[in-house]
């Protein structure tokens, strides 16, 4: 077990038979860091706001935690290596000091100098410019780091981190308003408000960390689709509260030709007999039509949970039901568990 397994343990309450695993400090000292499971954000509305907070652009790229110890290791959220994948990160990465462990976020350059995901998905054929950012430093030079502040962690690791052509480090901002106009003007994500004073929490999704975006987007699990002749005609698409999989709307928008023919190639291989979503069938229609009775759930193919969408959409409904839903991409690198409805 590494370091950071251990303290990722520690947050997350791990125990044997009822009772809290406990390691001793000096027992860690010995252990080399090592992966620890990316801390979370929520989903709101609106930033929060004062002077306790800092603001980043978000990032539309793929969250890797990059180890540093004899060489560097790249882990995606999932804990999935990619450090074959991405050499000239990994090798750009050599720079850190040994036994250290950073937070940041993969993404691919456009032209204009902004993130692109469909080129971060297609980084190959596409030749696109990868660039690391780094944003938080989780263990430096074997120390941990993680129940220090974020203002200090951003102190550590700006010492750390020697920016080049592959690595950044993330600005931040202390004015929302400000932040908020400039994602606005260059067609952005969004924007990330974290408090100052937050420790790192591995694993979990507090609202010391909050998400928002400029246009209404998010991700959803795919628990079916309605077929047709180019293989699916519509995504159906849900969120998790607990362990249940709530349905929220149908997604035909926003997919071309091919991209139904990629899709279902990717989501047929999860086939199921029964329909995953806990609150179908439902009485009617609705009055947008988006509704899915036990008439319509016959011609229906229901999947294993186990795919990620993220979808634009116009507005929620008081039901939490999804109006005026266009299909933007799949996300491989999102654990579906963690879709979960937060707001």
């Amino acid at each position: 077990m590494t370091y950071g397994e251990i303290c990722a343990s520690q947050k997350s309450g791990l125990a044997f038979r009822g009772k809290p695993i406990l390691v001793h400090p000096l027992i860690w000292r010995m252990l080399k860091p090592g992966f620890v499971e990316p801390m979370e954000c929520q989903s709101a509305e609106k930033l929060p706001t004062g002077s306790g907070w800092l603001y980043e652009i978000k990032l539309d790229g793929y969250r890797m935690i990059a180890v540093r110890n004899a060489k560097t290791e790249l882990y995606s959220r999932l804990k999935n290596s990619n450090t074959k994948k991405f050499p000239d990160i990994a090798e750009a990465l050599t720079l850190l000091p040994e036994e250290t462990v950073i937070d940041g976020e993969l993404v691919a350059l456009n032209t204009e100098g902004k993130p692109d995901f469909n080129l971060m998905q297609n980084y190959k054929s596409a030749k696109a410019h990868l660039v690391y950012f780094a944003f938080d430093i989780l263990f430096h030079k074997g120390k941990p780091l993680l129940d220090l502040p974020l203002t200090e962690r951003r102190r550590i690791l700006r010492e750390a981190v020697k920016p080049n052509d592959r690595v950044q480090i993330v600005q931040v901002s202390t004015n929302a308003e400000d932040i908020v106009r400039f994602v606005k003007a260059h067609q952005l994500e969004g924007v990330i408000a974290k408090r100052a004073d937050s420790h790192y929490l591995p694993g979990k999704r507090t609202s010391l960390w909050v998400k928002s975006r400029v246009t209404r987007s998010q991700e959803f699990v795919i628990g079916g689709y309605t077929p047709s002749h180019l293989g699916l005609d519509a995504i159906i698409v849900g969120v998790y509260r607990g362990t249940d999989l709530y349905f929220v709307g149908r997604v035909r928008a926003g997919f071309t030709p091919a991209s139904r023919r990629q899709v279902h190639q990717k989501i047929r291989g999860f086939k199921i007999d029964n329909c995953p979503f806990v609150n179908l069938p439902q009485r009617s229609e609705g009055r947008w039509g988006q509704g899915i009775t036990e008439k319509a759930m016959k011609d229906m193919v229901w999947l294993k949970p186990e795919s990620v969408a993220q979808i634009d959409f116009q507005e929620r409904t008081s039901a939490y039901m999804l109006r005026g839903a266009t299909f933007v991409r799949l996300r491989d690198d999102k654990d579906p568990r963690k879709v979960v409805r937060e707001i």
